[in-house]
C-alpha cells in the first residue's frame, strides 16, 4: 500500500506507520509504501495524522502509449472491484514524455473499464466525478504505471471538525506533522500565539489526548467497496483504549475577533473545549508563561495574507520570544529568509517543508535565561548548531527500520459498537459538545 503525504513529512509518516504495526516500510518522495492486511488499511486511514490518502495498488505494468494502457486496464478482472450499479472516477498523476495530459490518461482508463463491462454484461457502471462509489488512481512515471484503489476518498486532511476557516488556513496534515516533528506529545503546555482558525491547537490537543483523527470523518472510500468488513471497521472505530488524559493545556491566541470566533466553533466541534483555551490577544501582549511551555506557530508570510508591516511583525516576534519566553523552545514555520532574519535569533534546527506550493522552513529557537555563554556551559551536552533535517527521499530498495514495533492489540469484540454509523460515546466530553458535531450518520438501507 502507499500512504501519500506532503514533501518533508515522509519520515514522520513512516514513524506513524511503524507505531501502527505496518510492515516493509519504505520512504519515497511525498509517499511511504508499506504492507499490511485489511485491518491495517482501515487503521491507516483512521489513525494516521500525516497521510493525505491511502492507495491500494491493484496492478503494476509498463506502457509506451495510450493503447497499451487501455489494454492493460481492460485485462483486469473488474467485477472484483466494481458493479454495474456503482459509479467510479479516475484520478491520474503523470510524469512522462509520452503521456503529457493526465485527463487523456483518465479517459483511456475509464473507456477500458466501461468497455470491459459492456462486452461482458451489456451494461456499464456510471462515471461520477464527485463522491463516486469507487475512486481509482493511475500513476505514470515515464513508462511505469501503477493502478490503485483510493481507499480514502476525500483527502484525509479534511478531518471533519472544521466548521469555518480564516483566509489561507494551515492544512491539518501539515499542522499535525509540524507538532509531531517537535517531539511534543502533551508533556507541557503548548501555545500558538497566532492561531487563526485554530488548526495547530486542535491538532495538538488530538495528539496530546491520542484521539484518532478519523473519528470525525463521515465516511471513507473503502466503506463502499465490495469486500468492506463492517464488523472489523466498527471494532477499530469504537476502540478508544489508546486515548489518554492530558494534564496540561493548549493555548491559542489571535488578535482578530473573527478568527477567534471561528476557532471557537472548530474547537467545540472537535469536542476539545476543556483542552484548548482560546483568547483574543495580539502577540505584542504575550507574557512569560508561568509553566514550562512550547510555542508552535505559523505567522503570515506576506504571500496570501498581507500585513502592513511584515518585517516589523517578525521583529516583534523575536523581541517577545527573547523577553517573554525564556527557558522554552519556539518552533516557527515561515517562507521568507528576510522574515526569519528579523527575528534576530539563531535557530538550532531548520526543516524544509512545503506549505502548499511555498517552500518554507520550520525553525526551532531555544530561548534561555541569562547569558548565552552561561547557558552553553550549563547545557554543554546539547547540540546548538543550526542543522537541516535530512529530507532526502530514499530509493525504493532502501529499507527503513524505526525500532521495535508495538504488538497489534486485541480488540474487545464485546465492546458496545456504534451500530450503523452512530457517533461513539466519548466518555470525558460534555454532552453539549457531542451534540454540536455528529461525525457519522446512519446510512439509509438500499
Amino acid at each position: 500500500m502507499i500512504a501519500k503525504t506532503f514533501q518533508g513529512l515522509e519520515e514522520v509518516l513512516a514513524q506513524e506507520l511503524t507505531a501502527l504495526g505496518a510492515n516493509e516500510i519504505e520512504i519515497g518522495r511525498r509517499m511511504v509504501s508499506f504492507s499490511g492486511d485489511k485491518e491495517m488499511m482501515y487503521k491507516a486511514n483512521f489513525c494516521l495524522r500525516t497521510a493525505i490518502r491511502i492507495l491500494k495498488p491493484i496492478k503494476h505494468f509498463t506502457a509506451k502509449d495510450a493503447d497499451e494502457v487501455y489494454e492493460q486496464i481492460k485485462a483486469i478482472r473488474w467485477e472484483d472491484y466494481l458493479d454495474t450499479d456503482k459509479t467510479f472516477a479516475v484520478d491520474a498523476v503523470v510524469f512522462s514524455e509520452e503521456f503529457r495530459h493526465s485527463k487523456f490518461v483518465s479517459y483511456k482508463v475509464k473507456d477500458a473499464i466501461v468497455d470491459y463491462f459492456r462486452e461482458k454484461t451489456g451494461e456499464r457502471p456510471g462515471v461520477r466525478v464527485n463522491k463516486p462509489d469507487v475512486l481509482l488512481n493511475i500513476h505514470i512515471a515515464e513508462d511505469k504505471c501503477t493502478l490503485s484503489l483510493d481507499s480514502s476518498g476525500e483527502s484525509l486532511h479534511r478531518r471533519g471538525y472544521r466548521q469555518e476557516a480564516v483566509e489561507a488556513p494551515l492544512n491539518e496534515v501539515l499542522a499535525a506533522g509540524m507538532i509531531l516533528m517537535t517531539g511534543w506529545r502533551g508533556e507541557c503546555d503548548l501555545i500558538d500565539p497566532m492561531c487563526g482558525s485554530g488548526t495547530i491547537p486542535i491538532e495538538a490537543a488530538l495528539i496530546a489526548r491520542n484521539i484518532a483523527p478519523g473519528v470525525f470523518r463521515k465516511e471513507f472510500a473503502f466503506e463502499k467497496w465490495n469486500d468492506f468488513d463492517q464488523e472489523l471497521f466498527d471494532t477499530i472505530y469504537n476502540d478508544d483504549s489508546q486515548e489518554r488524559e492530558f494534564t496540561h493545556k493548549v493555548y491559542g491566541y489571535d488578535n482578530n475577533p473573527k478568527a477567534n470566533e471561528i476557532a471557537t466553533h472548530n474547537v467545540k466541534a472537535a469536542g476539545l473545549s476543556k483542552e484548548v483555551i482560546l483568547k483574543i490577544q495580539p502577540f505584542q501582549q504575550f507574557e512569560q508563561p508561568k509553566e514550562k511551555s512550547i510555542i508552535i506557530t505559523n505567522p503570515p508570510y506576506g504571500e496570501r495574507i498581507s500585513t502592513n508591516d511584515l518585517l516589523g511583525l517578525y521583529q516583534m516576534i523575536g523581541e517577545r520570544l527573547k523577553h517573554a519566553f525564556a527557558g522554552n523552545d519556539a518552533w516557527i514555520l515561515s517562507y521568507r529568509e528576510e522574515c526569519f532574519d528579523q527575528i534576530g535569533l539563531k535557530p538550532s534546527v531548520k526543516v524544509p517543508l512545503f506549505n502548499g506550493a511555498l517552500e518554507c522552513e520550520f525553525r526551532k529557537y531555544q530561548l534561555f535565561d541569562g547569558k548565552y555563554k552561561e547557558f552553553r556551559t550549563e547545557n554543554k551536552d546539547r547540540d546548538f548548531k543550526p542543522r537541516r533535517e535530512d529530507t532526502r527521499p530514499r530509493r525504493n530498495s532502501e529499507r527503513v527500520e524505526y525500532g521495535e514495533r508495538r504488538e497489534r492489540r486485541n480488540f474487545d469484540d464485546k465492546r458496545e459498537g456504534r451500530g450503523d454509523f452512530k457517533n461513539r460515546d466519548r466518555k470525558d466530553r460534555g454532552n453539549e459538545e457531542r451534540k454540536e458535531f455528529k461525525p457519522r450518520f446512519k446510512r439509509e438501507e438500499k
